[in-house]
């Protein structure tokens, strides 16, 4: 009877010990599904962190081979179509007045937008990136900035009387970066600005609008076979406006622009064209102001040569 106890026993013993090791596996799987959750979440960040310090150190790797020091542009092949987000954006200057647009001009092709602004005005980065270049050309850009984004785009700021900035510096959009100047080869006070991909210019009125200090969209999308005619057609809404556009007079010399609300006054200020031959008192006799005014307003002396196409702000 002793011996049935026991085996019955040992019996009753194993089969609970069997039917409850499901329960145990399942309770052991229940207890570890949020500790694989929390590991995939640890995974997940630190996988974005790293991604982030790649992009930080290197933006836009998959477009360009290497990060280098040596050149403004190198020209590298283009993708057929890429997707650039404009999203996060800045305007680089607060004016809303180009003087000379994208494309050909003087029998050479001009790279980027001319933005009118003073020696002195303030430039932001467009995006968020990392600074290439700063470096000076007498005979082109003078001071001039390249940064990098992640967006795929190299931006270019030219003729800068100052920069505030370094090589290997990362910038975030709207970071100050130089001030507006006429260094370099240039006739008069202004920014030049390019974007870039893959080293090529492209029209930066396909992608910004200063008029209306806006970008054209959250994204552009370039096409190697569409770009030229959308290219056209951005100079046309977004470039240079002609001379019967200017408003004040019907002068083809004068270039009245923006208008500067300040306590409920309104002030238009006005730019005069330089033709060949004029000297600042012509211009000042013409315009009804003094010379003195015109050295005031354009930060230049009364001795200064003047050239033809050179713009001058007289109110």
């Amino acid at each position: 009877m002793n011996l049935k106890k026991i085996v019955k026993t040992f019996a009753i013993s194993m089969l609970l010990a069997v039917t409850s090791t499901p329960a145990n596996a399942q309770d052991l799987l229940a207890r570890q599904a949020p500790v694989d959750r929390k590991m995939a979440a640890v995974d997940t960040i630190m996988l974005r962190n790293i991604t982030m310090r790649e992009e930080l150190e290197s933006p836009s790797a998959d477009l360009y081979a290497n990060w280098d020091n040596k050149y403004a542009h190198r020209a590298t092949e283009l993708p057929e179509t890429y997707k650039i987000d404009l999203r996060h954006f800045t305007m680089p200057t607060t004016s809303r007045v180009i003087t000379s647009n994208f494309g050909s001009r003087w029998g050479r092709q001009h790279k980027g937008l001319d933005i009118k602004v003073y020696i002195g005005d303030t430039i932001r980065a467009a995006f968020s990136g990392k600074v290439r270049i700063v470096r000076y050309e007498a005979g082109g850009y003078g001071k001039y900035i390249v940064i990098r984004h992640n967006n795929g785009l190299e931006t270019i700021y030219g003729h800068l009387s100052k920069q505030l900035v370094e090589e290997n510096q990362e910038v975030r959009s709207g970071e100050v970066i130089g001030l507006g100047g006429n260094t370099g080869r240039s006739t008069g006070s202004h920014l030049h600005f390019e974007t870039r991909l893959c080293g090529v210019a492209l029209n930066p009125a396909l992608m910004f609008d200063f008029r209306a200090q806006d970008v054209t969209g959250d994204y552009y999308a370039f096409n190697k076979e569409t770009y030229d005619s959308e290219s056209t057609n951005a100079t046309r809404l977004r470039g240079k406006q002609d001379s019967s556009t200017y408003a004040s007079t019907n002068s083809s010399d004068d270039y009245a622009t923006n208008k500067r609300t300040t306590s409920g006054l309104t002030d238009q200020i006005s730019y005069h064209k330089v033709k060949k031959g004029e000297t600042l008192d012509r211009i000042a006799k013409k315009r009804g102001v003094t010379v003195e005014k015109i050295c005031k307003l354009n930060h230049i002396t009364k001795t200064m040569r003047l050239r033809p196409g050179q713009i001058l702000r007289y109110s």
